[in-house]
């Protein structure tokens, strides 16, 4: 039987730490992939929008929904990826497409994602990935070029048994940043803007196609 991780990221701005809220998510594989489902929160505890991620066994997105600021944005492979922008009126909608294999923002569930799609191993040169980032606080598209690279993959015991935690370096092409993200299973343990701060059970491991 397989678990459904369940728990609370927080969010905040990964230069001046100003603290933005809460993510609330929980997040399961599947017969055709892995989906993942969250409510976001901000400091005063409103809600501020959602996002709803699946994608098929090759990281893939399959569906994509977010919603922030009272726009959405909905997309999809197809093409690349296409997606369709919608006003907070709901009045026009813009679309759009580019030759990239996903999608990237704020929130955990597209680091999972996009750490599903490249499959890096270990000690490997970097890869370079071309993404869709929605940017906030309105969901603006932008292309980001990136590359990622899985610098170890390190076993921790854990109450519940042993934990394979990756530490993958991912470089911004157009800025030179470099960050640091720490992954294992299906959950974000850390990350620059992201800090686990809850889970009520333990990441669920993908099985390698």
């Amino acid at each position: 039987m397989r678990t459904m991780p369940r728990g609370r990221y927080s969010l905040h701005d990964p230069h001046d730490h100003t603290p933005l809220g809460e993510e609330h998510f929980h997040c399961a594989p599947g017969p055709s992939g892995w989906r993942y489902v969250s409510q976001l929160t901000g400091p005063d505890g409103d809600h501020r929008g959602s996002v709803d991620l699946a994608i098929d066994e090759l990281g893939r997105p399959i569906r994509m929904e977010v919603n922030a600021a009272s726009w959405q944005v909905r997309g999809a492979a197809i093409d690349g990826v296409t997606w369709v922008r919608t006003d907070p009126t709901g009045t026009e909608a813009t679309e759009g497409n580019i030759a990239a294999p996903g999608f990237t923002g704020t929130s955990p569930a597209f680091l999972i994602a996009t750490s599903r799609l490249l499959r890096l191993t270990p000690g490997a040169p970097a890869t370079r990935v071309r993404l869709l980032a929605l940017t906030d606080p309105v969901l603006a598209p932008r292309t980001v070029d990136q590359a990622w690279a899985l610098l170890a993959r390190e076993e921790h015991p854990t109450d519940s048994g042993p934990l394979l935690v990756d530490e993958y370096r991912v470089s911004a092409l157009d800025t030179g940043e470099v960050h640091t993200i720490h992954i294992a299973g299906d959950v974000v343990l850390s990350a620059p803007g992201i800090e686990l701060e809850h889970l009520e059970t333990p990441p669920s491991a993908f099985e390698e196609q």
